[in-house]
Parts: C-alpha cells; sequence; structure tokens
C-alpha cells in the first residue's frame, strides 16, 4: 500500500508500506527515524492507495483518505510487527534482515494506528 504522508507546505510523500488489518483497524511499522512519522505527528492526515512492491501507483486506483497516529509502545509495536511478520512472513524476514545488517543492528520502530476517514452515507 502506498501511504501518502504531507509536508509543512502541503507536498505530498508516498511511501511504499506493509499493512495489515486488526480490529477494524489498519496497521503498520516504521523506522522511528523515519520522516514520514515526524510528518505524521505534526499532521495526522494521510491517505492511502493500492501500490506494486516497488510503490508504483498502478492507474485508476482508488485514494482511500484517513488519519494516523504514531503509537510507540512497545507491547504494541512488537504486537504489529508479529501481524507483519505472519503476513508477509519470508519476505519480511529477507527485508529486515538486510536492512539490519545496512544498518549495523535494528533500528528503534513504531507502529502506525491508521483509520480510513467515514463517508457520508456511513
Amino acid at each position: 500500500v502506498s501511504l501518502t504522508t504531507f509536508k509543512r507546505n502541503g507536498d505530498a510523500v508516498a511511501s511504499a508500506m506493509w499493512i495489515v488489518g486488526e480490529d477494524q483497524q489498519l496497521w503498520a511499522w516504521t523506522p522511528a527515524d523515519a520522516w514520514k512519522v515526524k510528518r505524521i505527528r505534526r499532521d495526522p492526515r494521510v491517505t492511502l492507495t493500492g501500490c506494486g512492491r516497488t510503490g508504483k501507483v498502478p492507474p485508476g486506483q482508488a485514494v482511500v483518505e484517513a488519519t494516523a497516529e504514531v503509537v510507540t509502545d512497545p507491547h504494541q509495536v512488537a504486537h504489529v510487527e508479529s501481524l507483519i511478520k505472519r503476513k508477509y512472513g519470508l519476505e519480511f524476514r529477507l527485508v529486515t534482515l538486510i536492512e539490519a545488517i545496512a544498518a549495523r543492528g535494528r533500528k528503534p520502530r513504531f507502529a502506525l494506528r491508521i483509520a480510513p476517514a467515514r463517508s457520508a452515507s456511513g
């Protein structure tokens, strides 16, 4: 899923994210020092769009408006990590291994709680 956050000047910044759903909420997992964390803390408005692995959005994809919240509670972050690990399996393990090698260790992570906006019809 492409998660778009917004800079102070209103420019949109899209990031390909692994998203999981639980209890009618969407969750993502991101490095604690990611710029998207800073942008969401300043402005919780985000959009979600279907995308491929590289973040490329195919023509005609629907855009869903939402709000995001940065979650720092270690137990909740670990739970979201386990949900993503279960959903994405080997791909998740490979990507996080490569990230850990490149960063010379595992970076602290936060979770993002994402709530899609409700339509006027409910």
